[in-house]
């Protein structure tokens, strides 16, 4: 992984390297090129006063003084120099031939390669009058390359010591690429090989394993959502563990039991007499409802569960849980408090799991009432959703608990434990049903005061066939 940042990092500034580098050059040819055009055109321009001083300074044209004219024309011009008759006085050039006077064996052979006559294919003409005290003392036609300026050798000594500094400057930056890419990649993949090392560890079995990454970038994000991930796995592994002893615990209080019972009716030490059969029929009927309750559980958890919706009344519905658990209210002489709307509340759902879900939390109300105590049931309604609030005075829930409430098996007060009744995974389903409606439930309580559990259920459910 290293390996492959260091290296793509480091083709990619190659590449910016290279078209920068040959952008640059492209840019400084054609500038340098404008430059000697503009230098040329000016040259051209003061060439008659030029001719003009040398005639007057002279009084007449002389040979050398106009060969000494010819070295400072810009290479490849020809200057046919005629008198107002159109006599040739001279012919004044810059050739290339010429330019290579004093240039070593070597220089000479390139630049003669690089500015042969044969490579100008068109040329350009310009016709300037040379001006005298008492007028017109001649006419100078200039011939000259109409492409491109042709270079000296200064010229050509110039634009190779730009081309050596674009080098050097390229090499540098290449070699800091190349630091910067190495270290860059480093850093990047340190963090990430860290997280590799992490799940390694956690592969082995040590789930408590974290990692100390705290960018703000997506690495670090990553390694938020990684040490999350393994909260909750840590988490989920201790659940697992605590249903597993739990599941145990709640299988073996009743079985133990019944064999107790049977064995003292094998000895003659109890009577079969209908109340201890009724004794044992409780434990049966507790093992019977444990299972029935895990398996609800599990399938609704794997998402098997059916749900066949229609129109549910929910105030009917609620009007039926109240009735079925009346009685059990007035034996602990609970206040029982209804506040249905006057409306009609209706939503889509599954009426027989509805019931569950309110048979549930209003019998929960009712085992953690104190005796003389008072439950509250209200039914609201928006224009998309049904609100539902069951809350009971008694014990309440600590606030480091009210997050575990809905795991299998919970319950906040362990001293208590199955003497409360139930099977432990009665809020569990609670929330599994809750979630299948698209809803939502949570709860508040209050230490030794009360709890109130709130269910936020959808009135239409969009039921996505698959």
């Amino acid at each position: 992984m290293r390996k492959k940042l260091f290296l793509a990092t480091l083709i990619i500034a190659l590449i910016t390297l290279t078209l920068s580098m040959l952008a640059v050059n492209l840019v400084f040819h054609q500038q340098f090129s404008d430059y000697l055009t503009k230098a040329n055109e000016a040259t051209f321009e003061q060439l008659p006063s030029r001719l003009s001083l040398l005639y007057q300074s002279k009084g007449t044209w002389d040979q050398r003084a106009l060969d000494e004219i010819s070295p400072t024309l810009p290479v490849g011009t020809v200057v046919t120099l005629t008198d107002t008759s159109g006599k040739l006085i001279a012919t004044l050039s810059h050739t290339m031939e010429s330019m290579m006077q004093g240039q070593d064996g070597m220089n000479m052979n390139m630049t003669m390669g690089m500015f042969s006559s044969s490579t100008i294919t068109s040329w350009k003409t310009m016709t300037l009058t040379v001006l005298g005290p008492l007028g017109t003392i001649g006419t100078a036609l200039i011939r000259y390359p109409a492409t491109a300026p042709i270079l000296n050798p200064q010229d050509v000594l110039f634009q190779s010591s730009v081309f050596r500094s674009l080098i050097f400057a390229g090499g540098l930056a290449l070699l800091f690429g190349i630091i910067l890419s190495y270290f860059t990649s480093r850093r990047l993949v340190a963090p990430l090989k860290r997280l590799t090392q992490a799940a390694d560890r956690i592969g082995q079995g040590y789930l408590d394993e974290r990692v100390a990454i705290q960018t703000k970038d997506e690495v670090g994000q990553l390694a938020t959502a990684f040490n999350a991930m393994m909260d909750n796995l840590n988490r989920q592994e201790i659940l697992r563990k605590q249903f597993a002893a739990d599941i145990a615990h709640e299988l073996r209080t009743p079985l133990t039991s019944i064999k107790s019972y049977i064995e003292a009716f094998q000895d003659n030490v109890l009577p079969a007499d209908q109340e201890n059969l009724s004794s044992i029929h409780e434990e049966i009927d507790r093992l019977v409802d444990l299972s029935s309750d895990l398996k609800d559980l599990n399938v609704a958890e794997m998402g098997a569960l059916t749900l066949i919706f229609e129109p549910v009344n929910l105030k009917h519905l609620l009007d039926k849980v109240i009735h079925s658990l009346y009685p059990l209210i007035q034996e602990k002489q609970l206040t029982l408090i209804w506040n249905p709307p006057p409306e009609l509340v209706t939503m889509s759902g599954d009426g027989r799991l509805l019931t569950r879900l309110f048979y549930n939390l209003v019998h929960n109300a009712y085992r953690y009432s104190n005796i003389g105590g008072q439950i509250t049931l209200s039914l609201l309604q928006t224009p998309d959703f049904a609100i539902i609030r069951i809350k009971n005075t008694g014990t309440g829930i600590p606030e480091e608990d009210l997050s575990y409430i809905f795991e299998r098996f919970y319950r906040a007060d362990k001293s208590r434990t199955r003497e409360t009744g139930g099977t432990g995974i009665g809020l569990a389903l609670v929330q599994q049903i809750t979630t299948l409606h698209h809803g939502t439930i949570a709860v508040q309580s209050m230490v030794g005061q009360e709890t109130e559990f709130i269910v936020n259920l959808p009135k239409e459910i969009k039921v996505v066939e698959g």
